[in-house]
């Protein structure tokens, strides 16, 4: 079973999607960043303003450490983890953080060999066609996939149809593929596969099911936190007709992957796989009011047209990694009571 991100918004998506073609279509230099990137939206050429080198070799050995005695830290102190991971994790931890973080490890504890397994099946050939037509439309300006002889194609497409065969109930949904690429630049390919599996699995649950009405519901939630957080961009979108499934179905498919920042994108899966799926809402709550939040910033954006292409380009600023995080936080005070659960019961109640 293979599906697409396509549904009543296909046309939205799809205008997106072209756009991002254009841009990521036009090599910026020959020099990879310090991302691997060599053009494109997330090329990142200037040196990041990170903390000071004395700062990385603490929180690396405090990492370290709070690896090694994982289960207690989960258990007895989560608190902790929690506050490492909104500082953000050093690069050299990331990818077993990350793992880590999601569940990964233990799932490929209990599995052992089931990923090769899984590659040695024959698969869904309709997925696999599907998976074969995506692979180069992921990160094409990214040094990994840029070419079918670079072990990146190879490897995305194996964990995607790893996946269709250990999950053959949700077979292959378009918008996994940057998610899988994504961890691909972090970690290898069976680390990679494990963490698809519990993001898809346990954090975007029901998102890649062919009708997404699970997303549909996220989206009308998100609409509803607006509301509360901000009903002057609540009743903006509402007069202009701008349906949440118009602006917020590859944000949430994709965890963000295609929209921001790098580094950016990197400290918000920090948060993401510690903390689960509001830090999706808390983004995309930041980005809805930073581009819509002011009275001038309407008026820019009197009808649908002019509103969507502004929430597909937001103001720099706005995507800066420290102002998104610092937003994230004066949400979490709005936000202390908001419960997945409750917002879900008070959607069906309304309806």
């Amino acid at each position: 079973m293979a599906h697409s991100i396509n549904s009543a918004n296909a046309d939205t998506i799809s205008e997106c999607s072209e756009a991002s073609t254009l841009i990521d279509g036009s090599v910026i230099s020959n020099v990879p960043d310090r991302h691997g990137f060599l053009g494109g939206s997330q090329y990142s050429p200037e040196p990041r303003q990170g903390p000071p080198p004395g700062t990385v070799l603490r929180r690396e050995r405090k990492w370290l450490k709070m690896l090694s005695t994982w289960n207690f830290y989960m258990e007895k102190n989560y608190k902790k983890v929690k506050e490492r991971c909104r500082k953000g994790i050093p690069m050299s931890i990331r990818p077993r953080a990350w793992l880590y973080l999601c569940g990964g490890n233990i799932l490929m504890k209990n599995s052992e060999g089931r990923y090769k397994k899984c590659l040695d099946e024959s698969g869904d050939p309709k997925c696999l066609e599907d998976i074969k037509k995506d692979i180069h439309r992921q990160f094409p300006q990214h040094e990994m996939f840029n070419s079918e002889d670079k072990p990146g194609q190879q490897e995305l497409f194996n964990v995607l149809k790893a996946y269709t065969v250990y999950n053959p109930k949700i077979g292959y949904c378009q918008a996994q593929a940057p998610v899988a690429a994504f961890l691909l630049m972090h970690m290898p390919a069976e680390q990679a596969f494990w963490c698809l599996v519990s993001i898809s699995d346990k954090y975007l649950k029901d998102y890649y099911s062919p009708n997404m009405e699970v997303v549909q519901r996220d989206g009308f939630i998100l609409q509803g936190l607006l509301k509360k957080v901000c009903p002057q961009v609540y009743r903006h979108l509402k007069k202009v007709n701008a349906e949440p499934m118009f602006y917020c179905t590859e944000w949430f498919l994709c965890a963000f992957t295609r929209t921001l920042p790098w580094d950016t994108l990197l400290r918000i899966w920090d948060i993401f796989l510690c903390e689960g799926v509001k830090v999706l809402f808390k983004t995309a709550l930041v980005i809805l009011i930073g581009c819509l939040g002011t009275a001038k910033s309407r008026k820019n954006c009197p009808g649908l047209c002019e509103t969507l292409d502004k929430l597909r380009n937001p103001p720099e600023e706005i995507l800066h990694e420290e102002n998104l995080i610092y937003k994230n936080k004066l949400l979490e005070l709005n936000l202390k009571n908001f419960s997945y659960k409750q917002m879900e019961s008070k959607l069906d109640n309304d309806n």
